[in-house]
């Protein structure tokens, strides 16, 4: 039986927090311990230069992203891990999906809109400031998915989008040329609801409302100390689907310790009690990986070269991929 081929890649522009740990890490990497997934993980270094202009940002970026996915478990020989950029034919197939993706699906990605709406709001022109890397990075994204032939792609609900533009414009392809492309298929879990940070908003580098994933046992400590919370009193009932400490405990705590919290909650638990037991959960999770994670941090020469194995390997797909897309569209020897 064919296995199932699953894809995950993770934005290079900040320092992993805890909402890439519960969304798409863990997950990902549970998954890819089994015998029936071939699992593709990558670094998405070129979607950085998207919204960052930063080189030394991207860089420490992908060390830190990558340090990451190692101290979490993943088995490099398990599964393929590389750095989007290290895969050459992922920009070349990107061309060629965007001679096939149309315009009116690119007017409606979400980022696209937002800026769009951001610039009415505030008297601009609605395309002031769009880069066509904004606009277009869907087809990226596309280019992404559809070169590795994945059939599911775990995502956050906020990402199923880009997921489903993938499908069309590899529908479109096929229908145009060959049947290249298999169709992927978005997977949202039953606990992938998007992670909510301190101030109450999806937890996001571009709210600056992250938990950073290795910061110090204090750090940490101080971290959710500063979750946005109510004014209710030690002993009056709170609401736990309206508070983002229970958010985050769920995404932690096992079916039956989440209850119990529940239970707390209704009975009027302190904040600073729930924040310290929330602390002590999230600390327990991850104090081991925070140790591989330092050790790997002071080694970026071992990052790399796991990193260049997997490019290798990558591309043995890529290359077969990309010589099936090029015949199709008559980019081929002559004769």
């Amino acid at each position: 039986m064919a296995k199932e081929r699953v894809l995950t890649g993770i934005t290079t522009t900040g320092t992993p927090h805890l909402g890439n740990y519960v969304g798409a890490i863990r997950p990902a990497i549970q998954a890819s311990h089994s015998d029936s997934v071939d699992s593709f993980f990558f670094l998405a270094d070129y979607h950085a230069l998207i919204k960052c202009q930063d080189p030394a940002l991207v860089r420490q970026s992908s060390k830190e992203i990558a340090a990451t996915w190692l101290a979490l478990g993943l088995d490099p020989d398990e599964a393929v891990f590389y750095r989007q950029s290290d895969i050459p034919q992922i920009t070349e197939l990107t061309w060629v999906l965007c001679c096939n993706a149309a315009k009116g699906l690119m007017n409606r990605a979400h980022a696209y809109k937002a800026a769009v709406q951001a610039n009415l709001e505030s008297g601009d022109d609605p395309d002031f400031a769009v880069t066509m890397g904004l606009f277009s990075y869907p087809v990226l994204m596309a280019a992404d998915i559809l070169m590795f032939n994945a059939n599911k792609i775990p995502v956050g609900k906020d990402q199923i989008q880009h997921v489903e533009m993938a499908r069309d414009i590899a529908q479109r392809f096929n229908h145009n040329f060959a049947d290249v492309f298999t169709l992927p298929e978005a997977v949202v879990g039953d606990d992938s609801a998007v992670l909510q940070g301190l101030d109450g908003r999806k937890m996001s580098k571009s709210y600056n409302n992250t938990i950073p994933l290795f910061d110090t046992e204090k750090k940490l400590r101080k971290s959710i100390n500063k979750i946005k919370t109510n004014l209710l009193e030690p002993g009056e009932p709170k609401d736990p689907d309206d508070s983002t400490v229970f958010q985050l405990w769920t995404a932690f705590a096992s079916p039956r310790e989440t209850e119990r919290m529940r239970a707390d909650f209704v009975n009027g638990i302190a904040w600073g009690e729930a924040k310290k037991q929330l602390f002590e959960l999230i600390n327990a999770e991850l104090s081991d990986a925070r140790l591989r994670y330092n050790q790997l941090m002071e080694d970026p020469a071992h990052i790399e070269s796991v990193l260049q194995k997997g490019a290798e390997r990558a591309r043995i797909h890529s290359a077969a991929l990309m010589k099936k897309v090029r015949e199709a569209v008559g980019i081929s020897s002559i004769g």
